[in-house]
């Protein structure tokens, strides 16, 4: 049996070995760890590569870690949440998902869960989006009215959004949820706390060149850069049509005539997407469209379920698992890509995702690092 978490380690520092030594204590089982690769959720390259990650889970307390798709690793909640619990629930051995978040209240996230699929809630978050407002906020007012401020409250914090939509994600299924209150600086503090900083926080300290190491176990000796990438995306958003803008995820209501004017007119990203910004689209929101188009994810590839394990690396304990997955395990990129698999479209986005983030770094890298990179391996007899 294991549990399984769902994450980004972005980079791995020491909030995440305290959520995974609590996870262990907790449910007593080997922990199977899904992980954004080379993008993560916010739309953003992450800070170091996905084989450096995996090896700091690794050594920080997972027995396995298996690629979360890059189609869903760069999404909205809920896809990020399906996508990822999708993957866990392949795993027949896979009794439970952890994830860390601001409350440990699961009546009260099971409340917020219902909340988006509540028609009383929906029908207001209609009236006002028809304002102006955004989803989320328009969500966690809707859910205020009709269930109260503590829901309301719940929703306000990211990690309990995501909490709600992983709740949401394993209905149907017989995976237990286990959620493990967060301890330290808060989600996007700048303000560390009892050794412990948030991820955005440690990004910028790595990013600045200034000293982390109190922060994490591990250390970024070379760190990927977002705006390494500006150049790549104004070229890739200048070829681009508003009808293949259209097909990108999350667009909707002529936003692509929107940034196909913006992309005309201004010269750099922050430009584009202040022009485009409005009250109902959030910042994250549109970083992420400005991914789907860099990476070519379109809405049709998104809408789909990947049946695949990309291994990353795995402990002795952790290479037993991979036996209870029903669907494909990749262990070889390049023999999976040979394959008729049904998931070489996803993989394809792996690949291009590794490829692409190779350019964020001040000496940019080789391409074909999934196929060239080993699988980490730690407290494995060969």
């Amino acid at each position: 049996m294991a549990v399984a978490v769902i994450c980004e380690f972005n980079p791995f520092h020491n909030g995440h070995a305290y959520f995974l030594n609590r996870v262990r204590r907790t449910v007593g089982e080997p922990v199977i760890a899904v992980m954004s690769g080379s993008f993560t959720q916010r739309g953003e390259v992450a800070v170091c590569s996905k084989f450096d990650r995996a090896r700091a889970a690794l050594r920080g307390g997972a027995d396995l870690v298996v690629e979360l798709p890059a189609v869903r690793a760069v999404s909205s909640a809920q896809r990020f949440a399906e996508g990822g619990a999708a993957v866990a629930a392949g795993f027949d051995c896979v009794t439970s998902l952890a994830f860390g978040c601001e409350t440990d209240d699961l009546t009260l996230l099971k409340t917020a869960s219902d909340a988006a699929d509540d028609g009383a809630v929906r029908a207001i978050v209609s009236r006002l989006m028809a304002e102006g407002e955004y989803y989320p906020r328009a969500l966690q007012k809707a859910a205020g009215v009709v269930f109260g401020e503590a829901v309301a409250a719940a929703l306000s914090s990211p990690n309990n959004i995501l909490a709600a939509e992983y709740l949401r994600a394993l209905r149907g299924t017989d995976i237990r949820p286990v959620a493990i209150r967060r301890v330290g600086a808060a989600h996007d503090s700048s303000s560390p706390s009892d050794g412990f900083a948030s991820a955005s926080h440690i990004r910028e300290l790595i990013r600045n060149g200034d000293e982390a190491s109190a922060f994490m176990p591990g250390k970024v000796e070379e760190p990927a850069r977002p705006e390494r990438l500006e150049c790549a995306l104004l070229y890739r958003l200048r070829t681009m049509s508003a009808a293949e803008l259209a097909e990108l995820p999350e667009v909707s209501e002529g936003l692509e005539n929107r940034i196909a004017a913006a992309v005309l007119k201004y010269n750099s990203i922050e430009e584009i997407l202040s022009a485009v910004k409005t009250k109902r689209y959030t910042h994250a929101r549109l970083r992420r469209i400005l991914t789907y188009a860099l990476l070519g994810i379109t809405e049709e590839l998104q809408a789909r379920t990947p049946s695949y394990a990309r291994v990353l690396g795995f402990t002795e304990a952790g290479a037993a698992l991979l036996k209870s997955f029903r669907g494909e395990v990749v262990t070889s990129v390049a023999a999976a890509m040979r394959s008729d698999s049904p998931n070489r479209d996803f993989l394809a986005k792996d690949i291009l995702a590794t490829d692409v983030a190779a350019l964020a770094y001040d000496r940019i890298l080789p391409c074909s690092a999934d196929y060239l990179t080993k699988i980490a391996k730690e407290n494995y007899a060969e």
